[in-house]
């Protein structure tokens, strides 16, 4: 059976329907799995054992060259001469559900109920009922699921392995990681403004934790913010990281504290503890475990329609930062 998996982004999005592969390739170990992806996220799928290709497109670069349409049309045509059995479109955009249906006629995603773009489902032969506003994990491991007659419980997503994978990275990591002390990786940036945590209180954190502080950032105003907190503290300025090298800092990271953002997300992916930072957006877009745990602002938030003015992140405590911190770190020296 040959089966195409098309989530296009975001870093976060891409792990949350990652957390299926394992129990797909469980179920059907002869399958021959496939994933359609943005080319720039196609790092983050590299070297997974239960995917046989990523298929990169680069429908991004539609916004500012619409001829390139015909170009990307062809190439997922020529996917699509692998002669799928069945295509999974997570995403549910009407864009993702063009692309599920280039690639077969047999292609299932959400109903238009469940979808923020609801011309989408009109383009599936099948469709899965989810609601919108449930668990976002839940919900991408149900489309990539059901339609194969599967079952996982919340009780076999918590249990899951570690599923995002990498090579030997091509920074020295060790200069980074000094034996002695915890390293916690601060990730601080984000899509919006409102849903970044402030520099001040991330420095109210750092000082008020012992431990080797490492700040990873993805563009230049994230590259100025880090460098801002570090002239500040003796936190360290991660090198900007391929995915392949972020996903093997985050590994090696004794805690991990972020932003509602991707990075902080594979943390989660990768079995290591987290806290994740939540002002706008809502806790059901992730799954809390003994090690990875939120914080969430005073804010109401309704899944239907986010609010990019709610800056009520900055609300959240620095010292209940703190405590979840020590309890988290204390716990992973237990384990050790």
């Amino acid at each position: 059976m040959k089966i195409a998996i098309v989530k296009l982004s975001a870093l976060g999005d891409i792990v949350h329907a990652m957390a299926a592969l394992q129990f797909i390739k469980s179920a059907l170990p002869l399958a021959q799995l496939d994933w359609v992806v943005e080319e720039r996220f196609a790092g983050l799928l590299a070297d997974n054992p239960h995917l046989d290709n990523v298929l990169g497109v680069n429908l991004k670069a539609l916004k500012t060259d619409k001829w390139r349409v015909f170009a990307e049309i062809s190439k997922i045509r020529g996917y699509a001469e692998q002669g799928y059995d069945l295509v999974l479109d997570a995403q549910g955009l009407i864009k993702s559900a063009l692309v599920a249906r280039l690639l077969s006629a047999n292609c299932v995603g959400f109903d238009q109920d469940s979808i923020r773009e609801k011309w989408a489902a009109l383009f599936y032969s099948r469709q899965v009922a989810f609601p919108y506003d449930a668990n976002t994990i839940d919900r991408n491991v149900a489309v990539l699921t059901q339609p194969l007659g599967l079952v996982v419980t919340p009780e076999q997503i918590q249990a899951k392995q570690a599923f995002l994978y990498f090579h030997a990275p091509q920074i020295p990591l060790d200069d980074y990681f000094p034996a002695g002390q915890p390293t916690i990786v601060l990730v601080i940036g984000s899509t919006w403004p409102s849903r970044n945590y402030p520099l001040e209180k991330y420095l109210q954190v750092i000082f008020g934790l012992e431990a080797n502080f490492l700040i990873c950032w993805g563009n230049k105003q994230e590259h100025w913010m880090a460098q801002w907190l570090a002239e500040r503290s003796l936190a360290r300025v991660l090198p900007q990281l391929s995915l392949n090298d972020l996903k093997a800092t985050l590994a090696r990271a004794d805690l991990v504290i972020g932003n509602d953002t991707g990075p902080t997300h594979m943390a989660w992916g990768l079995n290591r503890p987290s806290i994740t930072l939540f002002g706008p957006t809502p806790v059901s877009r992730v799954y809390q475990t003994d090690i990875n745990k939120v914080l969430k602002s005073p804010s109401l938030v309704n899944p239907f329609k986010l609010d990019k003015n709610d800056f009520s992140i900055a609300e959240i405590d620095p010292r209940a930062i703190i405590n979840l911190s020590h309890a988290l770190l204390d716990k992973t020296q237990e384990q050790a």
